[in-house]
């Protein structure tokens, strides 16, 4: 076979070859230039990043945030003393025959341990009121180990909260964060002293916001967490990845596993200058019990929806009584924004200031009415 017949025969294909060889290698760099990389691939220090500001989430974050925020967290031993009744198991003439008349309540004294957290340096530290509440004397312990008493300088029993002063200054303090738009899903860590064991570090993830602790089907204002809490963890920092705190650890539920709850800090923050400077919370008040307004009750009165909030009994000398509301009333508006329920209309009293002048649209009789009612304020025992 001569040159000829050779290139006539086999020269396509040669061409055919170049023109794929070259097509492969460009799809090779192309490949190589947009290769992923995968999760698996990462370093040890970039496995996640957070959503809050796009910090890199490394393998130490949580323990440095931790050891950061735990040198503000503090322990709280309290002892309380509680009236024991009678030692003996029954009460009646058999065992007074036997052992004649029953003893006179005797006092015991109970410890109990919470946690708290430093949020000024000259000895301010935030706690639930439940960790301190009744207590004839409370020790706190620093985490450098330092062991002082604690005087209760106010508390709040609307939000469990309570404020308690040591003696010391220059104390390392947390960062006081922002609650308002905390989202399911956001890494949190929580930090306390559960069942003694001090400066204890859980973390997890926001499982819920605005979750309430009455009727899960309500909405309410806690923080839901999966970050394990336990008792003694309650007065505890729940903070963000940033170490700044967000929530306060307050509850938990017993026969359930990671479904704990804090109180959301901007509720903290809203009242901590009463708590510290007046030893209680200054809030507007109205003077009734109430009740949600349900679908008969709506059908009866004749509304045409449930929105509003039902006055079940109104206080004597109250701001309510004072202004003439009366049993049976439904409050359908305030300042003219619509009242979806009982409890938002207890938060929408809260807004107001002791003083403020509210103009309250009810339904009474079947008709519509306007009545102006002058907030007072809210006493020991609060109704609404």
């Amino acid at each position: 076979m001569n040159w000829k017949e050779i290139k006539s025969r086999y020269l396509p294909y040669a061409v055919v070859a170049i023109i794929c060889s070259l097509i492969t290698s460009i799809v090779v760099v192309q490949l190589t230039r947009e290769r992923p990389t995968y999760a698996t691939e990462a370093t040890p220090k970039q496995v996640a990043v957070s959503g809050i500001a796009g910090q890199v989430l490394g393998e130490n974050t949580i323990a440095d945030v931790a050891e950061r925020v735990s040198q503000a967290v503090v322990n709280i031993d309290t002892k309380r003393t509680v009236q024991v009744s009678s030692v003996f198991p029954f009460d009646d003439d058999f065992f007074r025959f036997f052992f004649g008349e029953s003893p006179q309540p005797r006092k015991r004294v109970v410890p109990a341990q919470g946690s708290g957290f430093i949020i000024k340096p000259d000895g301010y530290i935030l706690t639930n009121k439940h960790v301190v509440e009744k207590a004839s004397e409370i020790k706190v312990t620093l985490a450098d180990g330092r062991k002082l008493d604690g005087k209760l300088v106010g508390q709040d029993p609307m939000y469990d909260l309570a404020v308690v002063k040591i003696n010391a200054s220059n104390l390392p303090t947390v960062e006081l964060g922002d609650s308002s738009n905390l989202r399911p899903g956001s890494i949190v860590i929580a930090i306390g002293n559960p069942y003694e064991l001090q400066r204890t570090v859980t973390a997890g993830i926001i499982s819920g916001v605005a979750r309430s602790l009455d009727d899960p089907r309500q909405p309410g204002s806690y923080i839901q967490t999966d970050a394990a809490i336990n008792p003694g963890n309650s007065g505890g920092p729940l903070v963000d990845i940033q170490g700044r705190v967000i929530g306060i650890n307050t509850a938990i539920i017993p026969y359930a596993q990671g479904i704990g709850f804090a109180i959301p800090i901007n509720q903290a923050k809203s009242v901590l200058n009463d708590l510290i400077t007046k030893g209680k919370v200054l809030r507007p008040w109205i003077g009734i019990y109430m009740q949600d307004l349900t679908k008969d009750l709506a059908d009866a009165l004749g509304l045409p929806d449930t929105k509003g909030a039902v006055v079940t009994e109104v206080q004597p000398n109250s701001p309510a009584e004072k202004a003439g509301l009366a049993s049976g009333d439904v409050i359908r508006e305030v300042d003219g924004k619509q009242v979806e329920n009982s409890s938002r209309l207890a938060d929408m009293i809260r807004a107001k200031k002791i003083g403020d002048r509210v103009i309250l649209k009810i339904w009474r009789s079947g008709g519509v009415r306007l009545v102006a009612v002058t907030l007072g304020e809210m006493p020991a025992e609060p109704t609404s």
